[in-house]
């Protein structure tokens, strides 16, 4: 399977660089991404990792790293990273924030690709 980042993941990524190499240096910023690489390997191994959550929009799925959160919408051969998030963040609220624009953006994705569904997995 594979795994796809939106821009918005991308810029979560720089973000998530700049702030931790201004609060803990370099080494740490390099572990953080690094572990987000291999959660994004895991994933595209084996998407049955990611997890539904049932209070949030029926094609969202999540997979935790450390302290980040990965947001996704999985379709038949591609899982595409919506957003990260820090475990410190309201992430309720932060996905109440983003839902309404990542719900536009996963029902544009399952018609660009022809899927008016979710994988079944």
């Amino acid at each position: 399977m594979s795994v796809h980042l939106t821009e918005r993941t991308l810029q979560d990524l720089v973000s998530i660089e700049e702030y931790s190499i201004n609060a803990w240096g370099k080494r740490v910023a390099n572990r953080y991404l690094d572990d987000i690489e291999a959660a994004l390997e895991r994933i595209s191994e084996n998407p049955d990792v990611l997890r539904e959550e049932p209070n949030f929009h029926k094609y969202l799925y999540f997979y935790r790293v450390n302290k980040h959160l990965l947001v996704c919408d999985v379709q038949t051969e591609i899982v595409f990273v919506l957003t990260v998030m820090h475990a410190n963040m309201d992430i309720p609220e932060r996905l109440s924030e983003l839902e309404p624009t990542l719900k536009r953006e996963v029902e544009l994705l399952h018609q660009q690709l022809g899927r008016g569904k979710k994988k079944t997995r």
